[in-house]
């Protein structure tokens, strides 16, 4: 017999996996989507390899936004446990039913599938609102943050090291993963999803009253739900602090899933075309450093970095390594591919690693001195930012299409450096932000600097 600690301990272990599992669903194709889509392209004529690659991008993102207000109504209903338990079967049907993709169509459908069973990540947060102290809310919170970085950093290292394994490995030759060399990686994120619902079904403990959560529930159809998610973003937009705060996110959120789309467009080139000759190991590699270096900057950098220039300051900071990074990407050298990849993705992973937390902690903050909803201020940007991650992938892939082949500077560097517009656009959005009410430590670490 469990004890209700246990039991919450339990639980959280089991949320922390869901939403590493979420990001490792996400990030896994990142390093052979590329070489998926080529491949699955043979033969078809007329076939634009960086829109598909956009669309199977794009496809995971839009499930989710699609489908997040499904399941969180659903859980009011049903219960958290089972909501979170039919999204974990989901994932171990539809990773591996990718990895089995023989058209491009059925791969978009998986994809898409996939994305719908993962849109319960709103309903992991609310089980630990439902179970944690306010005193225990920001610590458990960051549970989700840490898993987050974790999945990104595992996904795209499994897809890397796993992708084609009979050609590094000969006893997969001749075997399933022979015909389809993109599969293993696929069974692996779903054996990992299978372990979590087996530890879902001992430790995951259903978390609200039902009969009291069904008198709250809304009843309203789901097309009436989407339509007050976006009046709610419309008007917080409308907001001169808050909007001009979602304004920023949402074009750093832009510019940064366009490069999830063209990076291995442009690693896989061959070098004599400007490229760098990457296999997929060598991607899946790159972007697990990209996730190290993200963990890095949230554990150790992150808050000496707040104390010493602020959140306010930090957030354009953050913006501009990041543009930086995202700019330079494309001129790398193939002579010294590692080197440069080190640099310009440090970059890349310690801006993210600092917007993202100095971002939800001032839009929190406003919200507070400016008495608006938490909850509503949330939902919005969780909205404009998801309609990003939807578009994002798909005009990287529309820019690489009309760009690739052409002279520079409209030529594959062109992508990147809609990266980095977008990032001195919303950079220069920043200039709009209030300054934020000092909290009393702030005020007393001031004076004291004041007095040393």
């Amino acid at each position: 017999m469990l004890t209700s600690r246990e039991s919450t301990q339990g639980a959280l272990v089991v949320l922390f996996l869901v939403t590493m599992i979420d990001m490792i669903g996400f990030g896994i194709i990142i390093p052979f989507l590329t070489y998926l889509v080529q491949d699955l392209a043979e033969g078809q004529d007329a076939v634009s390899v960086g829109l598909w690659v956009g669309l199977l991008m794009t496809a995971y993102s839009a499930a989710q936004f699609l489908f997040s207000p499904f399941w969180g109504s659903l859980s009011d209903r049903i219960g958290r446990r089972p909501v979170l338990m039919i999204g974990l079967v989901g994932n171990t049907v539809f990773f591996t039913a990718f990895g089995f993709s023989k058209t491009l169509l059925f791969a978009l459908a998986m994809r898409f599938l996939a994305g719908v069973f993962n849109g319960n990540i709103a309903v992991a947060r609310a089980y630990i609102g439902d179970v944690t102290s306010p005193q225990q809310l920001a610590t458990r919170m960051g549970l989700i943050g840490a898993a987050f970085g974790l999945g990104f950093t595992i996904g795209p290292f499994i897809g890397g090291e796993f992708s084609s394994p009979a050609e590094r490995w000969g006893f997969f030759v001749g075997t399933v993963f022979d015909t389809y060399p993109y599969l293993l990686p696929c069974v692996i994120a779903s054996a990992l999803s299978a372990g979590s619902l087996l530890l879902a079904g001992r430790y995951l403990t259903e978390s609200i009253d039902l009969e009291e959560a069904k008198k709250s529930v809304d009843n309203r159809p789901w097309r009436q739900q989407m339509a007050s998610m976006a009046s709610n973003s419309v008007s917080m937009l409308r907001t001169r602090s808050i909007g001009a705060m979602i304004w920023v996110s949402m074009l750093f959120i832009f510019g940064f899933t366009v490069m999830h789309a063209v990076f291995i467009l442009y690693t896989e080139m061959d070098p004599s075309a400007g490229g760098l000759g990457f296999s997929e190991q060598d991607n899946g590699r790159i972007f697990a450093m990209i996730g190290l270096f993200g963990i890095f900057t949230q554990a150790l950098l992150i808050g000496p970095l707040t104390r010493r220039y602020g959140t306010r300051r930090l957030i354009p900071i953050s913006i501009l390594l990041t543009g930086i990074g995202l700019t330079l990407i494309p001129y790398t050298q193939a002579s010294r591919a590692l080197i440069h990849m080190i640099l310009v993705c440090s970059f890349v992973a310690i801006g993210n690693g600092l917007f993202q937390p100095s971002a939800s902690t001032y839009l929190t903050r406003i919200a507070k001195d400016e008495n608006y909803d938490l909850g509503i201020v949330m939902g919005a940007q969780e909205s404009m930012t998801a309609f990003a991650r939807i578009f994002g992938p798909l005009s990287g892939g529309f820019v690489w299409e009309l760009t690739v082949n052409r002279a520079y500077p409209f030529d594959y560097h062109t992508a990147f450096h809609l990266c980095g517009i977008l990032m001195v656009i919303s950079a220069l959005l920043t200039m709009r932000l209030p300054q934020m009410s000092p909290l009393p430590e702030e005020t007393m670490s001031e004076s004291i600097a004041g007095v040393s």
